[in-house]
């Protein structure tokens, strides 16, 4: 299978608009431009790309094939040809920290802006997409609400304003629009936030894995920890199913401590 490279840009093109119109995530479509376009290149049947990925990682594997899926299913408008067995998720579970290594992570960030960005992702449970495109007029101080308008599955989603991240708000002044996360060149870089995180847990002296997203895992377990329904932390993560939330009640300390004490 051979494309020229008017084709190729044609084609990509077309995924582009797929995506848009599907109202993904500007790092999928990235994600997805970028393996479909390599696909292109390669001028390999689908089943040789993808073992291309066989020794990769079980999130690239999976990435590539529906990428592919979706080209061939959305943009050539044909049946995917190839039905392979996905590598499942490890069941690894994710990393939590604890409350007192929250405050470590926030106490040790300097700056304001990063300070803050930490702060929305725990006491909020964003997602770091959600974050990078949260704007001063999603935030209603007045109901002590945060309104997502941009968010996986394109679903809108209300969330609670926390008193601590009200008072950080606040120290930013009487801003009512445009980004909250903004640089000179614009919208935050997602590697940018990555590494402000990064570097909060490193000087807080946290040994463990610290990702934006480890926020996430802590807000939820943290909330059921304190006796949160499991459907209102489902609604407030943004989860179409319960099975993916009831994975925090699987790292709930309370009961681990429950049990504890019965030795």
């Amino acid at each position: 299978m051979g494309y020229s490279e008017e084709e190729m840009q044609s084609l990509l093109q077309k995924l582009d608009e797929e995506i848009r119109l599907r109202k993904y995530s500007p790092r999928t479509g990235k994600s997805y431009g970028s393996i479909v376009g390599r696909y292109l290149k390669s001028g390999k049947e689908p089943r040789e790309f993808l073992l291309g990925y066989a020794d990769k990682s079980r999130s690239a594997i999976r990435n590539a094939y529906f990428s592919l899926q979706f080209f061939y299913q959305k943009v050539l408008r044909h049946e995917f040809p190839e039905h392979i067995p996905l590598a499942k998720h490890s069941g690894r579970k994710p990393v939590v920290l604890g409350k007192d290594e929250i405050q470590q992570m926030l106490s040790s960030t300097y700056n304001l802006k990063h300070r803050l960005l930490i702060a929305s992702l725990y006491y909020s449970g964003m997602r770091l997409d959600e974050a990078r495109n949260l704007k001063w007029e999603d935030i209603d101080r007045e109901r002590k609400t945060i309104h997502l308008k941009v968010t996986k599955g394109s679903r809108d989603r209300i969330l609670f304003l926390h008193p601590e991240l009200e008072r950080m708000i606040l120290l930013f002044g009487s801003k009512s629009s445009g980004l909250v996360f903004s640089s000179s060149q614009g919208i935050y870089n997602a590697r940018s936030i990555e590494q402000a995180v990064k570097n909060a847990a490193r000087k807080a002296g946290i040994r463990k894995h610290v990702t934006p997203h480890t926020l996430r895992h802590s807000f939820a377990t943290h909330l059921l920890e304190g006796g949160a329904d499991l459907r209102v932390v489902q609604a407030l993560l943004g989860h179409k199913s319960l099975a993916t939330t009831q994975i925090y009640t699987h790292l709930m300390n309370r009961d681990l401590q429950k049990v504890s004490r019965l030795l």
